[in-house]
């Protein structure tokens, strides 16, 4: 890809509005761009537009306002180059079950008008370990075979980006982590990765970027790492060596909070304070005569940070 290709978002929104035929606003004035080779995961609860969002972009829902593009192509002016660009892996896994996984496959690719390549087909397939299947009716496939079948059916016709929503719904930790791999290998080879997930944890191991949906506003849009600096914060515990009932007046511009019967106190504070305030709790506790026999720090996660964002949006 040329440099100047390059400098072109993968995918530009820009003021992309979605009202559905009976007054249900899905999404509201949403803008975002997303850089060539990036991990980007859209976080959002159920019914926040995150589907909504990838089926306009992908060309399957009509937008009310606002303008979607594709490396520079528009998704309706040139709808054709936008789409040839797109591989999408929906939430639902919809096959012929009576077609073979190398049929629907190369099925796929001939959709787009892309002559036959059987070596690429087989590349596929195997880096998706489901080359031993090839010749098998989709029907006897496992749940987690399937999942990875459409991500084959996706990747068919060579597309630039691949939208995964909900990629590992349903299927085991082992699995979902060697699809992990995968997209990390599809990444390291140029492809750009638009992700929605309800696993946390599946964004925080594999996201660059992080998009924060709620009730069709997009609320955040961070690099991972730095949103967790910006918004994450460490909780100090202590174990005391005696359980309390209730904590000492003194301390109540700490806003402890006691846990395990009283024989804990946990202090949250800001990881980027110049001032965290330790030191004085712990000259505090000593002349309220409170002793500790253990502490230990624990840092706020992602899962943690997107509750408190969908909370505060009203």
């Amino acid at each position: 890809m040329s440099k100047e290709a390059l400098m072109t978002p993968a995918i530009s929104v820009s003021h992309l509005s979605k009202t559905y035929a009976g007054g249900f606003q899905a999404l509201n004035d949403i803008n975002l761009d997303i850089r060539h080779g990036e991990i980007f995961a859209l976080l959002g609860p159920n019914g926040a537009g995150k589907t909504t969002l990838i089926g306009i972009i992908c060309g399957i829902v009509n937008p009310t306002s606002g303008r979607v593009a594709v490396n520079g192509h528009d998704i309706i002016a040139d709808y054709r180059a936008a789409r040839s660009l797109i591989g999408l892996v929906p939430q639902e896994i919809a096959t012929d079950a009576f077609a073979s996984v190398w049929s629907t496959v190369s099925f796929s690719r001939g959709l787009f008008g892309k002559p036959a390549n059987p070596a690429l087909i087989e590349k596929v397939l195997k880096d998706l370990s489901l080359w031993d299947k090839k010749g098998e009716k989709i029907m006897t496939l496992s749940g987690g075979m399937k999942r990875r079948l459409m991500i084959a059916k996706a990747l068919a016709h060579e597309p630039q980006v691949l939208f995964l929503d909900e990629p590992t719904a349903g299927v085991d930790v082992e699995l979902r982590k060697d699809m992990w791999d995968m997209v990390r290998a599809l990444r390291a080879a140029g492809t750009t990765i638009i992700l929605t997930t309800h696993y946390i944890e599946e964004a925080e191991q594999m996201a660059d970027r992080i998009g924060v949906i709620n009730k069709g506003e997009l609320i955040l849009v961070e690099n991972k790492a730095e949103l967790m600096r910006k918004l994450g914060r460490k909780q100090l515990t202590l174990e005391l060596r005696a359980p309390i009932a209730m904590l000492p007046p003194a301390l109540a511009k700490y806003r402890l909070a006691l846990a395990d019967g009283g024989s804990e106190l946990v202090y949250s504070y800001d990881t980027q304070s110049e001032h965290t305030g330790i030191t004085e709790l712990l000259d505090d506790l000593h002349r309220a005569g409170l002793r500790f026999k253990d502490l230990q720090t624990t840092e706020r996660s992602l899962e943690d940070i997107f509750v408190g964002l969908v909370r505060q949006k009203p």
